[in-house]
């Protein structure tokens, strides 16, 4: 069923705008032009591994998301995500309070705003992987005791930008326990993050979670804590981008920009500590063809040094605008694995 809820959010936003169309006679399908954005990307590639002692190669379909966008007023818009390849991941509604971007409110289904690399999507990313380790963990994209849950989750946000979009904010209520479910217990979380932002190329961002979750799995580094219980969820990152000049879509060949991102992340599972660190960049070469390179470290227990690093080095290929061509080899040093080797390719298509 839940496949069909786009088209039956696409055919509400149809019908009304037809409504809106005959009461003021106008023309009901440049209306709907208007009011109405559709965008979506697939990603798909090809694997292969030698993780513990074990070869694998396999084809893959990743990600097949499509969402619309509808503008209702100046001020009120309404947004649904599906990835056909998995399950309806977003479903919110934005409501612009003040008169500049100051404040606005969202309620429903959407990214939570941990970390710097969570809220940005997989087409911006540079890794065919998406996220670090630390932010896979930490913002739930997935964890055993939280699930896989792409980094979402239900609740309330308030959040803007301020002083001429130097400082950008956001602060949620959140359930705490992911998508499409109700909350497993009363608590809520609190989800707050700050930007400052001193010229259009760099930003320093810190974020924080303050939250206590309901395990639905267990993790050999955290054996205390079992499927239904609760436990304390907290989490901090601090971080910064760094971006030669404004990306274009339009100049996926020419004027792309250096890129360079790094943060670090800690957080507490219970009596657990975890914490972790990155740094990623991306620097064009020639027409079209990118760089990529990434240096990623996780402990998930400090205590029993449940770490693990990994490197990672590849070149992109843009063939279009946001339409790519990846090719990534990883190298992974475990203490608690052997380590491995892992090759990725991945073709990028998007609108």
């Amino acid at each position: 069923m839940r496949k069909h809820h786009f088209w039956a959010v696409l055919l509400s936003i149809f019908s009304s705008t037809v409504a809106l169309g005959q009461e003021k006679d106008i023309d009901w399908m440049q209306e709907i032009k208007s009011r109405i954005t559709i965008n979506g990307y697939a990603q798909a590639g090809y694997a292969y591994s030698d993780q513990n002692g074990q070869t694998s190669s396999s084809y893959n379909l990743k990600r097949t998301l499509l969402w619309a966008r509808a503008r209702i007023t100046d001020r009120w818009s309404f947004l649904f995500m599906h990835d056909f390849n998995s399950v309806v991941q977003e479903f919110y509604t934005d409501y612009r309070i003040t008169n500049d971007k100051g404040l606005t409110v969202r309620l429903g289904q959407f990214k939570n705003s941990l970390t710097l690399e969570n809220p940005l999507s997989p087409v911006q990313l540079e890794l065919i992987d998406i996220c670090s380790q630390a932010v896979t963990n930490h913002s739930g994209c997935y964890d055993p005791l939280f699930g896989l849950q792409y980094g979402r989750d239900i609740g309330l946000e308030i959040y803007g930008d301020l002083f001429n979009d130097q400082i950008h904010y956001e602060l949620a209520l959140m359930n705490g326990q992911g998508i499409n479910v109700r909350d497993g217990n009363n608590d809520k979380d609190v989800i707050a993050k700050l930007e400052y932002r001193p010229t259009k190329e760099l930003r320093f961002v810190v974020s924080g979670q303050k939250g206590r979750g309901h395990a639905v799995g267990t993790a050999p580094w955290n054996p205390e804590i079992k499927v239904g219980d609760n436990y304390r969820r907290d989490r901090i990152s601090a971080g910064f981008e760094w971006k030669s000049g404004q990306y274009a879509p339009a100049k996926y060949k020419e004027g792309r920009p250096i890129r360079f991102r790094a943060e670090y992340l800690a957080g507490k599972d219970g009596e657990v500590s975890s914490r972790g660190a990155y740094a990623t960049t991306t620097i064009p070469l020639v027409s079209g063809i990118d760089a990529v390179a990434s240096i990623d470290y996780f402990d998930r227990n400090t205590d029993m040094n449940y770490s693990q690093t990994q490197a990672t080095a590849g070149l992109q290929y843009w063939f279009y605008k946001n339409c790519r061509i990846q090719l990534q080899y990883t190298r992974t040093w475990s203490k608690f694995q052997d380590d491995f080797n892992w090759l990725q390719a991945q073709m990028q298509v998007a609108f």
